[in-house]
């Protein structure tokens, strides 16, 4: 959907309080657009956004539909809202969040989409970093909080913009990017999507809509990505751990930290490279983040010395405390794959024990990718499953977070079912001993357990 932005001077965001929509509102602020807004609570998102010059209502109501030239709402958002209702009975153009940021991304001369099932959030924030510390001056969107940044999103200059790109809901065929970053596809958002297939044909019809002098990097470790790189009419290079990958990782090696280290291939050069966050699924994702870093005219040097910087966006693999010698990490693992890949990078820091409390992410995830989540714990010495966090969905009563403990005992997997908080911090404190690692795991907000934790011990 075209936006035609030289006509409009007002822009309402109907949950503007999101990570995504407060960003996309941060950079048409910066270009001059009055903001308005609404969402169903005040945040410390909100809170920023008033504080740079935005309007902002709370709750939502059909009341604050007045006069903008362009509405623009959530995913998160029912179709039942009476703000939206509204917002569609005004006459008013009226787009979801995707399209503006589709529309936004022509405005610019490089724009750089990261897309993937995993790892998005991670590579998009290594990027951040590396431009950051360079000459580069980028406008940039990520789906977490950065310090490096400071928060979300970064205001530069109207050449390059870096954006996490998210196929929820085919938003990533509403996407013009320069440049595409693919560094994974997986089984997700089933909510949305009826197989894998369906998401694999997502990405190609992405990827074809891109023309001739784009630039596509994709994942040469993925089989199920070869359709993807054979859909692009522009250049195409690769990463991965092969021999064949244009960016190439061997010889890694993890200090007792759990950190990697390992030896990039690039033309017939090789570089030392040294990550501060953990695991192999990291390298893969530092690959990527080197490699785009080479396409808008960094050198290799630049971007292995400033990827060494990089501090972990939050919730992922994030060491929030050690209180009597055991450690507390937040991670935002939703996945399966998600949470072996995590695991496994926490396994090569050699804790005494490693205690998981996850909280599944949404009704139907559970439900369809339940024997996969049961597989994906068996690295773990105790998990504790708490009740499903409901995100977007309403319980259909048709999956419980014990149907997933019973998969794990099956299993031999030791795992306990608690279905609050408070239970699940009283088992915690009776068996945690020094040298454990405690970790959360969880888009929802099972992070406050560890916090909990933290704060009844420090």
């Amino acid at each position: 959907m075209d936006i035609d932005f030289k006509k409009i001077k007002e822009i309402h965001f109907i949950g503007i309080g999101g990570i995504g929509m407060s960003a996309i509102a941060e950079v048409l602020m910066s270009r001059g657009y009055k903001i308005t807004g609404s969402d169903m609570r005040m945040s410390p998102i909100c809170e920023k956004l008033i504080k740079d010059g935005a309007e902002i209502h709370v709750p939502q109501s059909r009341a604050n539909i007045k006069n903008p030239d362009l509405i623009v709402y959530t995913d998160a958002i029912s179709e039942d809202n009476e703000e939206l209702i509204a917002a569609r009975k005004s006459g008013i153009q009226v787009v979801d969040r995707a399209s503006v940021l589709g529309n936004i991304m022509k405005l610019y001369k490089n724009s750089i989409a990261i897309t993937g099932t995993h790892g998005k959030t991670t590579t998009t924030s290594m990027l951040a970093t590396i431009f950051h510390h360079t000459q580069l001056k980028p406008t940039i969107l990520v789906g977490g909080n950065l310090d490096e940044i400071g928060g979300n999103v970064l205001v530069g200059d109207r050449d390059l913009l870096l954006c996490e790109s998210c196929e929820y809901k085919g938003n990533i065929l509403k996407y013009y990017p320069s440049t595409a970053v693919v560094l994974n596809i997986d089984e997700d958002h089933l909510d949305y999507y009826k197989s894998i297939y369906e998401i694999e044909n997502t990405f190609i019809k992405f990827i074809e809509k891109m023309d001739e002098n784009s630039l596509l990097i994709i994942n040469a470790d993925e089989a199920n990505l070869i359709k993807i790189k054979n859909a692009a009419k522009g250049r195409v290079w690769t990463f991965g751990l092969h021999q064949n990958a244009d960016f190439r990782a061997f010889d890694l090696k993890f200090d007792k930290a759990g950190y990697p280290s390992y030896k990039l291939k690039y033309k017939d050069q090789v570089y030392e490279v040294n990550l501060p966050v953990m695991g192999t699924h990291n390298v893969l994702n530092s690959l990527a983040a080197i490699a785009t870093s080479v396409s808008v005219g960094l050198t290799v040097e630049e971007a292995v010395s400033e990827i060494s910087q990089y501090k972990a966006v939050h919730q992922r693999l994030e060491k929030l405390a050690e209180i009597n010698g055991i450690t507390v990490m937040d991670d935002y693992a939703h996945h399966p794959t998600e949470i072996m890949a995590s695991l496994n990078a926490v396994k090569n820091a050699h804790y005494n024990r490693v205690f998981c409390v996850f909280q599944p992410h949404t009704y139907t995830r559970t439900k369809i990718l339940l024997n996969g989540f049961a597989d994906s714990f068996k690295l773990a010495d105790e998990v504790v499953v708490v009740d499903i966090y409901a995100a977007r969905e309403v319980d259909k009563k048709e999956v419980h977070s014990k149907d997933l403990v019973k998969a794990m005992e099956e299993r031999g997997i030791h795992c306990h079912y608690y279905p609050d908080f408070e239970g699940a911090l009283s088992f915690l404190e009776d068996n945690l001993r020094p040298g454990d690692l405690f970790i959360t795991m969880g888009a929802g907000d099972v992070n406050t357990l560890a916090k909990m934790y933290i704060e009844k011990n420090k």
